[in-house]
């Protein structure tokens, strides 16, 4: 029944995904001790930014593939974030997380890591293009973390510090005979020609005991960076 319920997290998380950047992108110009608060959300575009919240970034994280589940070393934020809504009977995203204050966990959402700011970042955004790319990456918008990984040894992850925390994150495979779109990971800057081999990745680079990385499609970094600071500052890019 778990693995069921995965299979069916992972067919949809695309397709919201698609959605919420179909919605964006109509809209914006293409240059364009832990504790959270109580939860406060404002809504823009269909997503939804969590306000002064403790959670997790996993945006430049690595991941070890356990079972067909990406399980990614994230770094633990406290303020603004964004994410899709997730709306449940619990609430949104934005209340779940809240609710992992006093519950051992919280939920992985998004705002732009310093590392890839091209004042003073080492890390890029590296793109794969759609037409040749059949990488595995996990997608962690949305991702339960555990609060009991910190200051612990996971599998394949190593030591997590305390101001890292372990993701569970479904795994997406690019598809060149599909694929409209590419995806994105960061990786080391200056750019490393080596690294593009993630995005071309043998098709057993999802199964278990394997190292990806977490990624988006193409354009989800920036969309997300404008929606939640209305501005993209100069990124480093690698193409």
């Amino acid at each position: 029944m778990m693995k069921f319920l995965i299979s069916i997290k992972n067919s949809l998380r695309p397709v919201l995904w698609s959605l919420a950047l179909l919605g964006a992108l109509s809209v914006l110009a293409p240059t364009a001790p832990f504790a959270a608060t109580e939860a406060t959300a404002a809504t823009s575009k269909g997503f939804q930014i969590c306000e002064n919240q403790t959670y997790a970034l996993c945006a430049t994280a690595r991941c070890f593939v356990f079972d067909g589940v990406a399980y990614c070393k994230c770094d633990v934020e406290k303020g603004d974030s964004i994410s899709l809504p997730f709306n449940t009977k619990e609430g949104n995203v934005c209340d779940i997380n809240a609710d992992g204050v006093g519950n051992g966990y919280m939920v992985s959402t998004y705002s732009l890591p310093p590392s890839v700011k091209k004042k003073g970042g080492d890390q890029a955004i590296y793109t794969c293009p759609a037409e040749t790319s059949n990488g595995a990456y996990a997608q962690c918008d949305g991702g339960i973390c555990f609060r009991s990984t910190q200051g612990q040894e996971f599998p394949g992850l190593g030591k997590v510090a305390k101001g890292e925390i372990v993701c569970s994150c479904p795994i997406t495979t690019g598809d060149p005979s599909t694929a409209k779109v590419g995806f994105q990971i960061v990786g080391p800057y200056p750019c490393e020609k080596s690294f593009f081999k993630n995005c071309q990745a043998p098709k057993t680079s999802d199964k278990t005991g394997k190292s990806i990385y977490v990624g988006a499609a193409t354009g989800t970094p920036r969309i997300l960076t404008k929606e939640l600071y209305g501005r993209v500052p100069p990124l480093n890019h690698c193409e």
